[in-house]
């Protein structure tokens, strides 16, 4: 029995509470953790009902259709918040890493519901890889929409130009950790060696974006 939108209501509750108590940034941040869960729930439907109506298999959907969807779930959002409230530079960059952060932590509390939690180095491996993996893709999404947005002429083609990188960036990663042995530790270090990459970058580069 699928029990993901228990799971779904019991961790979003205190968030919401909080968001309800908070106030100016922390309640920006809660808003967008919380955004970042709901869309990671809505994205398992989509993927769900498009496998299902392709008949495609478990590897297929993970491969094919859960990368663009997903990331496209996780760019709904903040293409709403840039339209509508025209944030600044640094709220809209929060704005992105923390749908990420969202997505990634309900992703991974419902992979160790499912596949349970005895194995603590697996869990840990798996968390860590998946949360990179997020955090990388709105890395790219960041850059490209904080260089970007201003130039209305290249706006459009730019958002889904950094979509498409990001979608294939999660698509390699769900191909390798979709294997087993050596390739599946590849996939899961991949992203983790690509977030220390850009933390250093942006440690030397702090204006980069």
């Amino acid at each position: 029995m699928n029990y993901i939108e228990n799971v779904y209501a019991c961790l979003s509750a205190p968030i919401f509470m909080g968001i309800l108590c908070m106030k100016g940034r922390i309640r920006r941040i809660m808003i967008f953790l919380l955004v970042g869960m709901t869309v990671c729930l809505l994205s398992s439907y989509i993927s769900t009902f498009i496998a299902s109506v392709y008949g495609a298999s478990l590897f297929d959907a993970a491969i094919e259709i859960s990368p663009l969807y997903e990331e496209i779930m996780k760019l709904l959002p903040i293409i709403f918040f840039l339209l509508v409230f025209e944030p600044k530079r640094e709220d809209a960059k929060e704005a992105v890493m923390m749908t990420a952060v969202g997505f990634a932590t309900f992703e991974n509390v419902c992979f160790m519901i499912q596949h349970g939690a005895e194995n603590i180095v697996n869990l840990l491996i798996r968390g860590f890889g998946t949360g990179a993996m997020h955090i990388v893709a709105g890395s790219i999404m960041a850059f490209g929409i904080l260089n970007l947005w201003n130039s209305k002429w290249i706006r459009a083609a730019g958002t889904l130009a950094f979509l498409a990188i990001a979608a294939t960036f999660h698509g390699v990663f769900n191909i390798l950790v979709s294997q087993e042995g050596v390739f599946a530790v590849i996939g899961y270090f991949i992203p983790l060696f690509t977030a220390v990459v850009l933390l250093i970058f942006r440690y030397r580069h702090k204006n980069f974006y």
